[in-house]
């Protein structure tokens, strides 16, 4: 086992890959209650059942999922990199293309799946880095710091820090709301931890913010601690009914699988990169392995969409586990088997509440955001389309729609300041299919 995963070479030992596994875990363990939340649309009201996943099988699809992961990963690519359900694309996959678009979930996880083969079959040709290179880095930074400001938005309006307003659209809630004192409570607790620096500090946000809720009365004491897993049959295998249903075959979900590919794309480029340099495997200006670690990611994608959950991704939360001490697949492992144990706990989820969950939301987006200051603002031509590309997001409550409408400016600034033969010919073609996209709308 120490010879296979080169612990000698890396001078890591299994405490080290041990302890960082656990650190990596407990880093994005938030995952394992902010994704059935998000998927099954639990903060919205009076929502068909048809269009509501059931928060059990959920459950079991995100830690089953997120652990078989997290074991491609470790034994094929050998990375300390742990994977799981998106945030981000699990808010698009819900309140995107379920609520807004009203697609049934079953074409989401059908959009989900095929955008995984793609993944895989671009990965396998080589395709990936020509589409990946296609795109400028300012719009793949624009990207990531869309879907945080969405992220965020979405966990404020959960906490109703925000709130409906009918002469704004939107304005602040009512901050002498018990619910809503929590939330911010738990906004103070995690960035007090984040800014100290402490490991985890999303995860023990959300603890201790739980603990505080049910002392006061606002959160309901769990009946029970351990229980059996809930039955994942509701999920499991419901995207293949999308594939003879006439409707599931439109402009519009293609636009759907081409989001979940691009934003798949950017995040595990940017992840694999940034861990694999934190950890110091970077070698030559290489990354070995890099073509086995995005092969793990869209066969994770692949299983999860059939298990029933959104597009798995790898973590940047896995930086913990290597500033920890690891350095090989064997921590990934150990992530693995902590979320295969997190399924008998189901009942402690319970008590976490969307107040609870509001801080991890809001804190991740601010992490996503942090990539704004590589743009070239100073750069007209760049900064109109960077800009539209993460306004309209929270806007127009949509990741696609942000990237289509920064698609579309990229190479119309570019020809207008004289730059067309700078513009990737394949950029070209995103602007068109992004315009007949949102002629659909």
């Amino acid at each position: 086992m120490k010879k296979y995963f080169m612990f000698d070479e890396l001078g890591t030992n299994y405490r080290r890959e041990v302890l960082g596994g656990f650190t990596t875990f407990l880093a994005m363990a938030y995952i394992l209650v902010v994704n059935p939340v998000t998927l099954t649309l639990a903060n919205v009201k009076d929502l068909p059942d048809a269009l509501r996943m059931d928060y059990g099988a959920v459950f079991v699809a995100t830690a089953v999922s997120a652990a078989i992961g997290c074991f491609i990963m470790g034994f094929l690519a050998k990375y300390p990199l742990a994977l799981a359900p998106g945030l981000g694309l699990n808010a698009f996959f819900a309140y995107t293309v379920v609520l807004v678009n009203g697609s049934p979930w079953q074409h989401a996880l059908a959009a989900v799946f095929i955008s995984g083969l793609f993944f895989l079959l671009l990965t396998l040709t080589g395709l990936r880095e020509k589409l990946i290179n296609a795109i400028p880095m300012e719009l793949k930074l624009a990207v990531g710091a869309g879907i945080g400001l969405f992220i965020a938005f979405i966990g404020m309006q959960n906490a109703h820090i925000i709130v409906k307003n009918d002469a704004t659209l939107v304005g602040i809630g009512n901050l002498h709301e018990p619910q809503v004192l929590l939330a911010i409570f738990g906004i103070i607790v995690t960035v007090i931890l984040m800014v100290r620096g402490i490991k985890g500090g999303v995860f023990y946000g959300m603890v201790i913010t739980s603990i505080v809720g049910m002392f006061t009365g606002l959160v309901d004491l769990p009946e029970k601690v351990v229980s059996t897993p809930p039955s994942i049959s509701p999920t499991f295998g419901a995207l293949f009914s999308s594939f003879s249903d006439p409707s599931f075959y439109t402009l519009s979900m293609l636009s759907v699988i081409l989001t979940f590919l691009f934003v798949d794309f950017f995040d595990n480029a940017g992840t694999l990169i940034a861990v694999a340099n934190q950890a110091g495997l970077v070698k030559d200006n290489r990354l070995p392995r890099a073509g086995k670690a995005l092969i793990s990611d869209s066969i994770a994608t692949i299983i999860g969409s059939i298990m029933g959950t959104s597009t798995i991704t790898s973590y940047v939360e896995s930086s913990s586990g290597v500033a920890a001490g690891a350095r090989s697949g064997f921590a990934s492992i150990v992530t693995g088997c902590l979320f295969l144990l997190s399924l008998f706990f189901l009942p402690l989820l319970g008590v976490v509440t969307p107040a609870v969950t509001a801080p991890a939301l809001i804190i991740v987006g601010v992490l996503m955001v942090s990539s704004l200051g590589q743009i070239a603002w100073n750069r007209f031509e760049i900064a109109v389309p960077s800009f539209l590309t993460m306004i309209m997001m929270p806007l127009t409550y949509s990741i696609a729609t942000g990237i289509a409408v920064g698609f579309i400016f990229y190479p119309l600034t570019m020809i207008i300041k004289g730059k067309a033969k700078e513009v990737n010919p394949i950029m070209y073609v995103f602007a068109v299919i992004f315009l007949l996209y949102l002629a659909t709308l």
